[in-house]
């Protein structure tokens, strides 16, 4: 890189300018996409900063890694020639509503249809959103075919077992005014708190007001859509959905302690035969590994669980969880609901799920769910037998009915406080 495209000395931006005014001010919840202003996080040119934090996640620090190996030109800007969504998702109602989504960029995915001029000039603006389309391909798919539960049709499931779905990549983008009020607190209280849990990593959260939106470093959402995609407007057209958070161990290599690879691979199935029916399936992977408690976290609370003196019982599962992290469940899917408001949707027909937490989540976001899918118990390894009583002791849904004497049994009178 050139002496005249890098200064010697380093840029602060924990203080405004005195005086200055921000080149692309944001105004959260605008109708569309100019008058909302671009979500620039990028370095190459500091003064075009609007937000506290950078572009891509936890993966920035890569990127810097990049550049201080040399590898990578800090000042490069990405060349967004044909990048465009591979299908068209939006605008929707919801996108207008500041309160609605106030955890990812709604016009994230039309940054170079929108901002091409500014783009043009020089201007860093990257998009928080990719849309691409891709087949899945899962040996039990080719399973659930050979029992005769799917029959290919040539356009979402194929006779090799692949399915064709829609998938979108969306990078966190916090409005902090609307973060805070979800969470109940005051927006100055999240940004103290964020700022000495990050040991002092983001000064600009107690130093600039100024700035209202942050780009978190944390893993963001992936979003699978089933079906035509251009009958996400269509308010009745019947919407299968899975929300689904990260469980490495079990999602790719097929742990048995737990039921999510089982829970995942069955809302794949389902929403596959929502929408050869005529309707849409959705399937939604938060990265949110542990519970949003991290996989050592998860594998220390193993650790302790198998080594109890009467050995893993469902009666000590969210106990052994909080003498390790402190903290049962950091999830807490407040912000879960703003990748189904970003879709449009007002309502879920079959929702695959067992929590209560995502439940009250989307019901108290004003998301209509008409039926709850529990897991088959089938479909339950026999070591995570465990989990889903523990679970269900502490107010996951379930269409089973036990007798007292059996829940006593099963999971143990200490659940009564959870």
């Amino acid at each position: 890189m050139s002496s005249s495209n890098r200064t010697d000395h380093i840029r602060l931006t924990s203080h405004p300018e005195p005086g200055g005014k921000p080149v692309f001010p944001i105004h959260w919840g605008a109708a569309d996409a100019r008058a909302r202003g671009p979500i620039i996080g990028t370095v190459s040119r500091p003064q075009d900063r609007n937000v506290i934090g950078s572009h891509g996640g936890s993966y920035a620090v890569y990127r810097a890694l990049a550049v201080s190996a040399g590898a990578l030109d800090p000042i490069r800007r990405p060349d967004l020639t044909n990048t465009f969504p591979a299908a068209t998702i939006g605008p929707f109602p919801q996108w207008s509503e500041p309160s609605r989504i106030v955890a990812l960029d709604p016009w994230g995915h039309l940054v170079a249809e929108n901002f091409r001029t500014e783009i043009a000039e020089g201007t860093d603006i990257r998009p928080s959103i990719a849309v691409t389309r891709a087949r899945l391909d899962l040996p039990e798919i080719r399973d659930a075919m050979a029992a005769k539960r799917l029959k290919p049709d040539g356009t979402v499931v194929h006779a090799n077992g692949s399915v064709s779905v829609v998938k979108i990549a969306i990078d966190p983008v916090w409005y902090l005014p609307g973060v805070a009020q979800r969470f109940g607190t005051s927006e100055t209280k999240l940004r103290r708190t964020l700022f000495e849990q990050t040991a002092g990593m983001f000064p600009e959260l107690v130093t600039r007001p100024d700035m209202q939106v942050f780009l978190p470093p944390i893993g963001g959402t992936t979003v699978y859509l089933f079906g035509d995609v251009a009958k996400l407007p269509d308010h009745r057209t019947r919407i299968t959905c899975r929300v689904h958070d990260e469980c490495n161990g079990s999602d790719v290599f097929g742990s048995d302690i737990c039921t999510c690879r089982p829970y995942l691979i069955h809302g794949i199935e389902e929403c596959a035969r929502g929408a050869q029916e005529g309707g849409l399936g959705l399937v939604v992977y938060n990265r949110k590994e542990g519970r949003a408690l991290g996989e050592v976290t998860k594998f220390l609370v193993y650790n302790a669980r198998k080594r109890q003196e009467d050995g893993d019982a469902a009666a000590a599962y969210f106990e052994r969880t909080e003498c390790v992290a402190g903290v049962q469940d950091a999830r807490f899917q407040q912000l879960m609901p703003d990748v189904i408001h970003w879709l449009g949707l007002k309502r879920i027909d079959r929702f695959l799920s067992m929590s209560d937490m995502k439940y009250d989540a989307l019901t108290g976001q004003g998301i209509d769910i008409v039926e709850r899918v529990p897991l088959p118990l089938e479909l339950i390894p026999a070591d995570a037998h465990v989990e889903i009583a523990a679970k269900k002791a502490a107010g996951y849904f379930s269409t089973e009915v036990p007798a007292a004497k059996d829940l006593t049994d099963t999971v143990g009178r200490s659940l009564e406080k959870y």
